[in-house]
């Protein structure tokens, strides 16, 4: 319970930061769901555990579920694009050798994968219809958090992972500084979670949900935003890691979804993103349809376009979501609004509102 109340005590602290669409910052040319999140594909649920204790802890878990039920029963198509290696990412070559994927998705801190890893076999075995299973594919993914984080505490375990899980819900997703993204960076500025959806004119949804915490020279949309911010401050560090999951209502073929997974580095691009030697940039898609009528490849390139802008815009979020950050004896500030915006406003690069 404990738990569940920071988390809940760190979105509250931020609710008076905006998402970037609330401010103008129209990202590409797609419609968004209802919500601007993963949640708007059916059925996809996100649950997320912060821990705040202290000087030291800013970390968390957060957990992607794409159904409700018994993922170990009832799997989905899934695969994992890797941009650049430098990560811990559990259970990738099993999806990508079967094309499935079998146990929610967990992020969380580097140092934390086994431990969470361990805490999701826990959770598997012990549902009802998995009492005689005896191999089970735990899907983790991580950034590294030690600059705001006790990293070497790994405070992330059976406890967290299982409120994670069973507090994933549909609706609005938290944003910034909770679950996994509580101590993460990007482009030197506080990040965090984000997310953000897209529907594509035939009908289907294409959600996206990002950890951000990874270096280069911030861009938003088009505009040197970041190089503007740094005249006369010290650079961002420009090494770090980003996961990137991506969901969809489209049914689609394990070599389609890799296909998806792969333009979500076209969208880390956008941002301005260095994909730098100790950066970890993973990918992981999956589908929720259950139709037997795939997405011919002639009609993928809508779906491409629509990973790309809800991976941008995913970032963005992250950011304006996410609050000045002190831990671990350092202090990370937020993105700064005003400025970015006068700078954005400088060259045109906002939409009115109607």
């Amino acid at each position: 319970m404990l738990l569940l109340l920071l988390a809940c005590c760190a979105a509250a602290a931020q609710e008076e930061r905006p998402r970037a669409r609330d401010l103008g910052i129209v990202v590409g040319t797609l419609p968004t769901g209802p919500r601007n999140a993963i949640t708007d594909v059916p059925g996809v649920l996100v649950g997320q555990v912060t821990l705040i204790r202290g000087e030291r802890v800013r970390t968390g878990v957060t957990a992607v579920l794409p159904h409700g039920g018994n993922l170990f029963r009832d799997k989905v198509p899934g695969a994992v694009f890797v941009g650049n290696g430098f990560g811990k990412l559990m259970g990738s070559t099993q999806v990508n050798e079967l094309g499935e994927i079998e146990t929610p998705i967990l992020l969380t801190s580097t140092l934390n994968v086994p431990r969470v890893a361990d805490a999701l076999l826990d959770y598997m075995l012990q549902l009802p219809g998995n009492e005689d299973v005896v191999s089970i594919n735990p899907l983790v993914a991580e950034t590294n958090d030690g600059r705001l984080n006790d990293i070497r505490g790994r405070h992330v375990g059976r406890e967290e992972v299982f409120a994670a899980i069973r507090s994933a819900r549909g609706g609005p997703v938290e944003e910034g500084c909770v679950g996994a993204g509580t101590g993460t960076i990007a482009f030197g500025f506080k990040a965090g979670i984000g997310t953000s959806s897209r529907v594509v004119p035939a009908g289907y949804t294409v959600g996206v949900l990002v950890q951000a915490n990874f270096g280069g020279d911030l861009r938003i949309n088009g505009v040197p935003v970041g190089r503007e911010l740094r005249q006369g401050r010290e650079p961002g560090p420009g090494d770090g890691s980003v996961i990137v999951v991506i969901a969809t209502d489209a049914p689609l073929t394990h070599r389609n979804l890799r296909r998806m997974a792969a333009r979500a580095m076209l969208g880390l691009g956008r941002t301005g993103a260095a994909g730098s030697n100790g950066s970890g940039d993973y990918a992981i898609a999956f589908s929720v349809s259950r139709s037997p009528r795939q997405v011919p490849n002639s009609q993928m390139s809508p779906l491409f376009l629509a990973v790309i802008e809800a991976t941008e815009e995913s970032i963005y979020n992250a950011l304006f979501r996410a609050t000045t950050m002190t831990g671990n004896g350092r202090t990370v500030e937020a993105l700064p609004l005003e400025e970015t915006l006068e700078i954005l406003r400088r060259h045109r690069a906002l939409t009115p509102a109607p």
